[in-house]
């Protein structure tokens, strides 16, 4: 079950992600599954996949947002990294990065049993 414990322990910074929800717990954990939609990190492995860079900016630069207002670090901060190098228009293999990505969201899915 999904906690501020559980939380914690994946390495999100709840006291900064609380802060940016007015400290209203409730609806700061209301939100950790909707960051967590698989579709969203699928969509930006496909456009990555395709090597369709500004749309994958966008999309990248948008979860980036989502994951930085609920301070999940260990997702943000590769999706930050990508999002830079997609801003740049930077023509590489994101392989890696969102394979981190990806592997941090399933981490913290499975702590709390989504």
């Amino acid at each position: 079950m999904l906690s501020l414990e559980i939380l914690n322990e994946f390495g999100a910074d709840t006291k900064e992600g609380m802060a940016r929800c007015l400290d209203d717990e409730e609806f700061y954990l209301e939100l950790i599954p909707e960051a967590l939609d698989r579709t969203r990190y699928e969509d930006l492995k496909k456009l990555l996949d395709e090597k369709k860079i500004p749309e994958a900016f966008e999309a990248a630069h948008a979860l980036k947002g989502v994951l930085g207002n609920l301070a999940l670090t260990p997702i943000y901060d590769p999706t930050s990294e990508m999002t830079e190098f997609l801003r740049a228009g930077t023509d590489m293999d994101y392989t890696e990065l969102i394979t981190k990505v990806m592997a941090e969201r399933d981490r913290l899915s499975q702590m709390i049993g989504e």
